[in-house]
């Protein structure tokens, strides 16, 4: 793998199969065991699974929180998480490390507050690399991955994923800590 970042022309899940490709390219090639991936229906976990292939890597797929977007229900059917489990990917839900609760105080009191304020600075590269980084922190939180080791982590925009990057994350209570060491692909922002 050279240093060169793959660029999408178009944000989105029609990247899905490149940006895996890419990743898993590029934790072989650099020696990375560990990849964090956003899933919350399990569709792109789905995808690495039977079409892109990952063997010899720990994958770790993050999806909502239960009740996140329907109280008490979880996007992934307890079939596909089963599925991924039986497969041997870790699957983790939990609430989202740069929303979470903030976001309930800045709609009911109004105004940006710091943990937003990180994300929306992130979404300046693109959604996929706050995803990234995002998920990271989470799968930190649930004991998935080392603060401070390398991992490549994979997010998108809108559904599958379209972002792909290197880095060595930390725990949400240490977030301003992650590093970004290499972005591997992600969609050039209209």
């Amino acid at each position: 793998m050279s240093d060169k970042v793959t660029y999408f022309e178009k944000k989105g899940p029609e990247n899905t199969e490149a940006t895996l490709r890419l990743a898993v390219e590029a934790a072989k090639e650099l020696g990375i065991g560990k990849i964090v991936m956003a899933s919350n229906t399990g569709r792109t976990a789905k995808v690495l699974l039977e079409q892109v292939g990952c063997e010899g890597l720990d994958v770790t797929v993050i999806a909502y929180a239960y009740g996140q977007k329907e109280p008490g229900n979880n996007p992934m059917t307890p079939e596909t998480r089963k599925e991924l489990l039986d497969k041997g990917v870790h699957v983790h839900s939990a609430a989202h490390t740069l929303s979470g609760a903030e976001r309930s105080l800045s709609t009911t009191f109004g105004g940006a507050y710091p943990v937003e304020i990180i994300a929306h600075t992130l979404r300046m590269f693109s959604q996929g690399v706050k995803v990234c980084v995002e998920v990271s922190a989470m799968a930190a939180d649930g004991g998935y991955v080392i603060g401070g080791e390398p991992i490549i982590a994979v997010g998108g925009t809108g559904g599958g994923a379209d972002t792909a990057l290197v880095l060595r994350p930390e725990v949400s209570s240490k977030i301003l800590k992650t590093k970004i060491d290499r972005i591997i692909c992600k969609p050039i922002l209209d």
